[in-house]
């Protein structure tokens, strides 16, 4: 048995919706079960879904004070007065400064940007900027991705005489800042019929509004920073994301032919993933290490050599990123393990001096993957006294609202549900740890910390095909929100297992279902190997891609999960060395069994757990897990009466025997017949100094003489005394077979062909017969 490692969440879609969106939309019935799932289940639903289009944009003047920005920017640019576009340093802020800078320009107003430094000045509006603006002669600030939190800095712009307009997307605190314009798609008082808009989203509504028509060339730089935001894509995202790559893929702007050629991504291959896990980690790199100017800078320019030069800058940037994370949440993870050492608590807060502020988030992301709990990791300065970090969060536990509990000690704070940044006192990282370890134990069950992930339909083998695949690709863009879709395939036969990789840490599969097999790959489940046998059926959940190798293409689940009901047999007969295989065997529920008294002094030096003898088991020992068979039985019925009486998950076979009799062969009865007629014709054999003359004349082993002198003494057709063999007076006509030597001999042979020498699948289906005959007794 192999438990899952998450919550499966099965949605089975109906078969009856499902026929009529293969019929209307001549679709294959994969793609219309996963339509049907996912709530588009009427043809209309459907075909709107699959072919949005600009009818998916809302009108901008439908978010409140639009109106009011418009107005002000038309009079600044009028008037030639200096505007200044206040961003943020991450992608979503890098790609909102660039598109309204690009459509400030481009209606010729006197423009230039500020993106505040992560270290020198937080995240968000920060009053020594606004003053530096003012002083430099700014009549006119624009935020971009950030500013509704900005409630002093709103104050200060009003009393240094400038005007300031926000466009945010971040959660609304309780008092909005006094600001000539708050642009916001979840503003109180707006009727905006969206609200999920990234920053870039709503820096693009405003260049729709000033351009007087959506700004298409502007789609490219809204998919980047829409889709590296993390934002759900449904809806204006969705056409923002999918028209954008749409136009990246045939676009001239330099900054991203670059982005192309430092990421080894050919443009015709740009998909949402490209974006997310190519572009915007680069974008982002930066901002997380120093000032974020150059990354506004590349997406601005329009010569292909700066582009590449400032390109290769993020690159090299990237990889130290990569490097820094790396070893962080090395030590974040020692440190939750050094402080909870029985198990994650509700809210991981780790903390210590020296680490980057700049990459704690991804730090905390990368917790959260690890342990699924909440996360906090804060970076101490001892020269400020201060912490400062970032959080991610899991489903059920509302982060902005739970830090918002603890205002008195969180000072600076903002963000999301599922993720946020702030700055407190050192001081009080401890208190923080213990009242959000409080709140999270109040407010997450147990089944929320296990993490869940939904499966949008069954299917067989025989039902995947590239074309299949194909079709399901219309779906696209995945991201937060619209996941790509998730398969389950049930009582897959698992045809091969192997481990690959150079550390071997990535498992590889085929999996069977009458008669069609699909190839499974399971990146950094590799430890899988040495849990699954071969043959078993296997539950399993992924996402199902198309894997192209040499001009191939074939179907491939991506493995996310797996389980099996099914007992497992594991095949370690013959391996001598116990050190290459008792550690496959789980630590808990462990069950050595023995059939005889000497193979306990062979062993257990060898192996941890205590050996029981098979008809000295109790009551504990009937409830393990994990049975271990160590020597062979001397029947059948031994071995059946400890199956009787457990009911193992896995079985482990090394059935040792210091001395097999199967290759040994059963003397036949000419052997028997021959020795008869010498012993007859001589009248008494002294086995002990004939013995070995004897049977090497006659190509046997000293052993099988031995034997068949036996069977003829227990039959009475010899006396022996001190190996002296003499033919009995009358001996009476038996059979062979008759002896108790010659039966035993029987036997045992049998016995090794059915335990030791069988092919696995005979020794899997000698164990189910016995199993399933348990089974039946139990009923009865």
């Amino acid at each position: 048995m192999i438990e899952s490692k998450k919550q499966w969440q099965l949605s089975t879609p109906d078969e009856h919706k499902t026929k009529q969106l293969e019929r209307e939309l001549d679709i294959p019935p994969v793609l219309a079960k996963i339509l049907v799932s996912r709530g588009m289940d009427t043809p209309e639903k459907a075909h709107a879904f699959m072919n949005i289009d600009h009818t998916s944009l809302h009108d901008p003047y439908l978010l409140k004070d639009m109106d009011k920005a418009v107005t002000r920017i038309r009079e600044a640019i009028d008037k030639q007065e200096q505007i200044i576009v206040y961003g943020d340093y991450d992608a979503d802020g890098v790609t909102s400064t660039s598109v309204m800078m690009t459509v400030l320009r481009d209606l010729g107003a006197d423009v230039t940007f500020m993106i505040p430094n992560r270290f020198d000045h937080g995240y968000g509006p920060n009053s020594e900027l606004f003053q530096l603006a003012s002083d430099s002669g700014c009549t006119l600030l624009i935020t971009v991705d950030n500013g509704v939190s900005g409630i002093e800095q709103a104050k200060l712009a009003k009393q240094l005489g400038m005007d300031l307009i926000i466009t945010d997307h971040h959660d609304i605190g309780e008092v909005l800042p006094e600001a000539h314009a708050v642009i916001h798609p979840r503003h109180p008082d707006s009727t905006y019929p969206f609200g999920e808009l990234a920053g870039v989203g709503v820096a693009f509504k405003l260049a729709h509004a000033l351009y007087g028509e959506a700004p298409d060339h502007l789609l490219e730089l809204a998919a980047i920073g829409t889709v590296a935001d993390l934002v759900p894509l449904h809806g204006e995202n969705r056409y923002l994301v999918r028209e954008g790559i749409s136009r990246l893929k045939t676009t001239g702007r330099a900054a991203i032919a670059a982005l192309c050629e430092v990421a080894g991504v050919g443009a015709h291959e740009i998909t949402e993933e490209t974006l997310g896990f190519a572009f915007g980690p680069r974008i982002n790199a930066i901002g997380r290490l120093q000032d974020a100017g150059p990354a506004v800078d590349l997406l601005l320019s329009a010569d292909p050599a700066e582009a590449r030069g400032l390109a290769k800058q993020l690159d090299m940037l990237n990889k130290e990123r990569q490097s820094i994370v790396a070893k962080i949440t090395e030590q974040a993870t020692a440190q939750v393990h050094a402080r909870h050492p029985d198990g994650a608590p509700h809210v991981i807060v780790v903390a210590q001096e020296g680490w980057n502020p700049g990459v704690v988030g991804i730090v905390a992301s990368r917790l959260v993957e690890l342990f699924y709990r909440p996360t906090i990791v804060l970076s101490l300065d001892p020269e400020t006294g201060k912490a400062k970090g970032s959080a991610r969060s899991i489903e059920g536990f509302h982060l902005y609202n739970e830090l918002a509990q603890n205002r008195d000690i969180l000072p600076h704070f903002g963000g999301h549900p599922m993720a946020a940044g702030m700055t407190l006192a050192a001081a009080d990282v401890d208190a923080l740890r213990e009242r959000l370890n409080r709140q999270g134990e109040a407010v997450l069950t147990d089944d929320q910390l296990i993490p869940a992930v939904e499966i949008d339909i069954p299917v067989e083998p025989a039902e995947i095909s590239i074309e299949t695949l194909e079709s399901i690709r219309s779906l696209a863009p995945y991201g937060m929100g619209f996941s790509r879709p998730k398969f389950y395939l049930n009582g897959v036969r698992a045809a091969t297992i192997r481990k690959i990789g150079a550390n071997k840490n990535h498992l590889k599969m085929e999996l069977e279902k009458d008669g069609t097999a699909i190839d499974a790959i399971g990146f950094s489940l590799g430890h899988l190997a040495d849990e699954l046998t071969p043959e078993v059926k296997v539950e399993a959940i992924g996402d199902l891609q198309i894997n192209e190798w040499n001009g191939r293409k074939k179907p491939q689940l991506l493995l996310e999960d797996l389980r099996t009901t099914e007992w497992q047999l594991y095949d370690i007969r013959g391996v001598r060395q116990v050190t290459r295989w008792a550690p496959l065997i789980p630590e808990t529920d462990q069950l050595y069994v023995v059939f005889r008294n000497e193979t306990v002094e062979a062993f257990q030096k060898l192996v941890k757990a205590p050996i029981k003898q098979a008809d000295g088991l109790d009551e504990a020992d009937c409830a393990a897990h994990h049975l271990v068979l160590l020597d062979l039985p001397d029947s059948e019925q031994q071995l059946q009466d400890v199956l009787l009486r457990i009911r193992p998950r896995r079985v482990y076979c090394h059935f040792f025997t210091e001395e097999s009799h199967y290759f040994g062969t059963l003397p036949d009865r000419d052997q028997f017949k021959w020795l008869f007629g010498f012993l007859k014709q001589r009248g008494r054999f002294d086995v002990r100094k004939d013995g070995e003359t004897l049977a090497k004349h006659k190509g046997w082993s000293r052993d099988s003489l031995i034997f068949m002198l036996q069977v003829f003494f227990e039959l009475g057709f010899v006396k022996m005394n001190n190996g002296l063999t003499e033919i009995a007076e009358t001996p009476v006509k038996r059979d062979l077979s008759e002896a108790p030597s010659y039966q035993k001999r029987q036997r045992q042979m049998e016995l090794e062909q059915k335990l030791l020498y069988a092919s696995y699948h005979d020794l899997k289906e000698w164990f189910n017969a016995q199993l399933s005959a348990r089974e039946e007794k139990v009923w009865i």
